[in-house]
């Protein structure tokens, strides 16, 4: 594992005693030294990082500075379907990254710095369980059309935790003893360590992409765009499987002439290995009123792109929140343009879902 770069430097590490005390805590510990470590009861309850508006300002550098350890306590899979056929239990939650539309720090308030539960092998050992319950996959469907898919990254990016901990590593050699599973995550930094990993095509990882001028605003501390398509091909030659996430996908009033020159260079570059295997996520932009907020405290510019009250309606999501979604009359015909451009300009890219 390599050194981490400036997007973490670990100054303050929050540790639960008894992750703290676990070998994958101190693991981590080793890695910062001289690090202050800050005691707590429970990683949800960190009075100074979490829910204080005042960190509003400081939302960048708690991201860099701050780490927090933690046990997963409830360690349970979800039914999923979309991304995944399930969602594996979090082995981290939190981001070094700033991506203005992330959903993550609606739970944690004013800062989400990474934590990592250091119990990876009570995690590990679940899912070795799930996966050999449900047994073959019989009836293809559009997560995979032999393997049963698992989404290890839901609330937190894996090629960043990989930086941090071995956690992703294990879970990635996990799946490559497992016919009948595949791991899967999104991301939106190129991390080559994995590349010495050796998934054997039991990992799915899915770059998520969009119009350059867009993520330059919008997807902070994240890896430029081109640098993730450059990583593409070398992913699949690595034994990754490579999907794309289209998503988000923000009106801009440039939007369809942005995402044509973006499809059309995917065309360009990609080799035809990497589009033999190819299938992508379209995923249209959801905000949230309590996030708009936070952002206005520490980047406003990227609520001119997000907050679009004109093109936009509410809607209750599946946990409760309420969000804000573009109208649904008119995303509807908007995700028949992106479909039609995507037919247009990289045909080969199969879409396994759209909203």
């Amino acid at each position: 594992m390599r050194p981490a770069s400036a997007l973490l430097d670990v100054r303050r590490i929050y540790a639960e005693p008894a992750a703290a005390a676990s070998a994958r805590g101190l693991e981590i510990l080793a890695r910062w030294p001289d690090a202050t470590v800050v005691p707590i009861a429970s990683h949800w309850q960190i009075p100074e990082v979490h829910g204080d508006e005042r960190n509003v300002a400081r939302w960048v550098r708690i991201k860099t500075e701050a780490l927090v350890l933690g046990e997963k306590k409830s360690v349970a899979t979800r039914v999923n379907g979309r991304s995944a056929d399930f969602i594996a239990p979090s082995t981290a939650n939190g981001c070094a990254m700033a991506c203005a539309y992330c959903y993550v720090p609606r739970r944690k308030g004013y800062s989400n710095p990474v934590t990592v539960f250091t119990n990876i092998e009570r995690i590990t050992s679940h899912l070795a369980r799930h996966v050999q319950t449900q047994g073959a996959k019989v009836e293809p469907n559009q997560c995979d059309p032999d393997a049963w898919v698992y989404d290890i990254g839901e609330n937190s990016d894996c090629s960043v935790d990989a930086m941090i901990s071995d956690n992703v590593r294990d879970l990635c050699d996990l799946f490559r003893m497992l016919p009948t599973a595949k791991a899967s995550f999104a991301t939106k930094y190129v991390n080559r360590d994995l590349l010495e990993w050796d998934p054997m095509g039991r990992t799915r990882i899915r770059f998520s992409l969009m119009p350059h001028e867009t993520a330059k605003v919008t997807d902070i501390r994240t890896s430029p765009i081109a640098e993730r398509i450059a990583a593409i091909d070398d992913f699949v030659a690595a034994g990754y499987e490579v999907h794309l996430n289209f998503s988000p996908i923000i009106l801009t009033p440039t939007w369809v002439r942005d995402w044509s020159q973006l499809l059309q260079h995917l065309a360009d570059v990609l080799t035809p290995a990497t589009k033999a295997q190819l299938a992508a996520e379209v995923i249209f932009l959801t905000h949230n009123e309590q996030l708009h907020e936070v952002n206005l405290g520490w980047h406003p510019k990227a609520e001119e792109l997000l907050w679009t009250p004109a093109l936009q309606e509410a809607k209750v999501s599946q946990n409760g929140a309420v969000n804000v979604r573009y109208r649904a009359q008119a995303k509807a015909a908007h995700i028949e343009t992106f479909r039609g451009l995507v037919a247009r300009y990289l045909p080969e890219c199969r879409i396994r879902y759209a909203f």
